[in-house]
């Protein structure tokens, strides 16, 4: 399946889901490969997961979410989009990466106000050179990851903000109607580094 599935093929109930075009540049800055073992910390409805998961065709793809409607909305995207190499742990994040594998990429979406405490679970399980990508949608969340990333000297970090707006018919006019800003923080666990 191409990248960038329609927001509307999922089955969404009331959980929060990444919209797909955030979807589409979290995936790419991921740089997840066809052999990837990828995690998707506060994975919501798993549609993040799922694009992951058809990236990694030949990996696995673990999706950790606390929320037990998450869960269970994962499960029947999985189910749905026919994805046999994803894993739902269901745990509250830093707890679930005890048992992972070592990672090529991270992506988080949710962290429950745990962020220093997931990076440093993640670090002791991420791969030299690989990548962790952080979709951050409050003011401290941004400020609390790129503090936690200034102070890592074996890391690089870029952070990127983007606004999607979509045109809405009204009446004979469009207009252009935004969802809210996200802040995209990529960081690569730079090569050497343990």
């Amino acid at each position: 399946m191409p990248l960038g599935i329609p927001d509307e093929e999922f089955i969404r109930g009331k959980v929060p889901m990444t919209k797909q075009e955030v979807r589409i540049l979290t995936i790419a800055k991921a740089r997840i490969k066809p052999d990837s073992v990828v995690c998707d910390v506060g994975a919501g409805t798993g549609s993040i997961s799922i694009e992951a998961a058809f990236q990694a065709k030949d990996g696995m793809v673990y999706a950790i979410e606390r929320n037990p409607d998450g869960i269970e909305l994962i499960k029947q995207n999985s189910q749905k989009f026919g994805v046999y190499n994803l894993k739902v742990i269901e745990a509250y994040a830093p707890a679930g990466f005890e048992d992972l594998p070592m990672l090529d990429a991270v992506i988080i979406g949710g962290s429950g106000s745990n962020l220093p405490s997931i990076l440093d679970a993640i670090d002791k399980k991420l791969n030299t050179g690989g990548r962790i990508v952080m979709n951050c949608i409050t003011i401290q969340t941004i400020a609390q990851c790129l503090e936690y990333m200034r102070k890592r000297e074996d890391y690089t970090y870029e952070a990127i903000q983007v606004q999607v707006s979509q045109l809405e018919q009204v009446g004979p006019y469009d207009m252009a109607k935004a969802n809210n800003p996200i802040y995209i923080v990529t960081c690569e666990k730079k090569r050497g580094a343990k």
